[in-house]
């Protein structure tokens, strides 16, 4: 069973719980993980400023940071952690990109579902950095068929 409970805290831009739930249960299964718990928190630039700050020593605003449950390589649990996303910096993200709000979204949802999940692009090699973006982008572009 996949359990994603989505908090939207913040009040600039509404969004559609139901649809974001949807889309992390498809990325779930797209990476074998049918026994999964996680939370999708959304916030302003404000907020995730203070938690980028206090977690990972920067002071600045960031699109999305996930929290794992477990430390270390790989996962252990259904609990995989929580991810935080910034609806400021994905709406203007999508804008610089020309794309859509819900496909910059999504692919920060991705982003931080693979990091949940054991893949990291942060101090590895090129090797594994590049194994995470293309898992992300196969789960995109599967999604986008669908």
């Amino acid at each position: 069973m996949i359990i994603v409970d989505v908090q939207d805290m913040q009040e600039k831009i509404g969004l559609d719980e139901a649809l974001v739930r949807q889309w992390a249960e498809a990325m779930l299964m797209e990476l074998e993980r049918d026994e999964a718990e996680l939370s999708i928190v959304f916030v302003d630039d404000r907020y995730i400023r203070r938690l980028n700050k206090q977690y990972l020593g920067r002071d600045r605003a960031t699109n999305v940071i996930s929290f794992p449950q477990q430390e270390g390589e790989g996962y252990y649990g259904a609990h995989l952690g929580d991810i935080v996303i910034s609806v400021e910096r994905a709406e203007d993200e999508a804008s610089q990109a020309g794309m859509t709000f819900d496909e910059r979204l999504m692919q920060l949802l991705v982003h931080g579902i693979c990091h949940l999940c054991g893949f990291d692009h942060e101090d590895v090699s090129a090797e594994r950095a590049s194994e995470m973006e293309g898992v992300e982008q196969a789960i995109l572009d599967k999604l986008s068929r669908a």
